[in-house]
């Protein structure tokens, strides 16, 4: 039996507005706190050290799903124990179930010496993620994982592209109603008019751009989604509200974090990214909605360790 790894799991925003189930992003903060070690007994043991009621089972845990696939590669006889402590409130929009799923297969390689490569390792997590949402999408595991800004090309084969981006600060704001990720999935159109598809494309290829030639104006122009945001945005109180003031205070632009309630504004400059939390506060205490805020900027490397 080993000692225990100290591992941080970041928070990550996926879609990027227009890069439904493709683009995503790492966070500075929040994170969630994780304990890994050997055992000398083989399967997966999960305490949570949180106030959330998450299932401890690991095939019903999004870490021990991601933990039980990886089991199926590694050294016969391997286990492993995990503590959670979640900062990342389930339900959020900004990866709660990612950090979890990767967090603990980046701890795992660790401890077991490197031996899986990070496309492996997000294949093994987002089998968490089928837990948590019924789909194995990538593009909140992939950021945490990778780090920065990635682009999913393909999750079969997987195909991950590392993007890379000026500096950017991001401005989150939860506000306290839960939108689950499958029934977020379950309101979306299944069909998209070619001339929707086209305009979509453009501003997906727009963004991509921007972030490579550290253009902000052409970021801030293609940070528009006409396909999913208008079906999930009535979920949302005060979206609307939110996204004029943002702007008007500065921000290139934004939206719906992941499936939702967390909206995401992105700026130029901190201080931009602080004027745009005030705007975002003054919409929610308006609206006496109970709200949580993060300020924070894009984080480069994903899971990181201390002993």
């Amino acid at each position: 039996m080993t000692d225990f790894l100290t591992l941080y799991s970041p928070a990550t925003v996926a879609n990027m507005v227009c890069g439904f189930d493709i683009l995503g992003f790492a966070l500075e903060a929040p994170y969630d706190t994780m304990h890994m070690r050997l055992t000398d007994q083989p399967g997966v043991l999960i305490t949570h050290e949180d106030d959330f009621q998450l299932p401890t089972e690991p095939a019903r845990n999004v870490a021990g799903a991601a933990l039980l696939a990886l089991l199926k590669a590694a050294p016969a006889g391997t286990g492993f124990e995990v503590r959670i402590n979640k900062a990342i409130l389930p339900g959020s929009g900004i990866g709660s179930s990612a950090a979890s799923a990767a967090g603990a297969v980046v701890g795992a390689n660790k401890l077991l010496g490197g031996i899986f490569s990070l496309e492996e390792l997000v294949q093994f997590a987002m089998f968490g993620e089928e837990v948590a949402s019924g789909a194995q999408h990538a593009d909140n595991i992939a950021p945490a994982i990778y780090g920065g800004v990635t682009l999913i090309r393909s999750t079969d084969p997987l195909d991950i592209v590392p993007l890379s981006a000026p500096p950017l600060h991001v401005t989150v704001v939860h506000p306290q109603i839960e939108i689950r990720t499958a029934d977020a999935r379950q309101i979306l159109k299944q069909e998209v008019p070619l001339k929707s598809a086209v305009r979509q494309w453009a501003n997906v290829g727009g963004l991509v751009a921007g972030l490579l030639k550290s253009d902000y104006q052409l970021i801030g122009r293609s940070l528009e989604d006409i396909i999913v945001e208008p079906v999930r945005s009535i979920l949302i109180p005060g979206f609307a509200a939110v996204k004029a003031c943002s702007l008007e205070a500065g921000a290139l632009g934004g939206g719906i974090s992941g499936s939702g309630p967390s909206i995401f504004m992105l700026s130029e400059t901190e201080a931009t990214a602080q004027a745009v939390a005030a705007a975002m506060r003054a919409v929610y205490e308006k609206l006496n909605v109970d709200f949580h805020i993060h300020v924070s900027t894009i984080n480069p490397i994903g899971v990181r360790f201390t002993h």
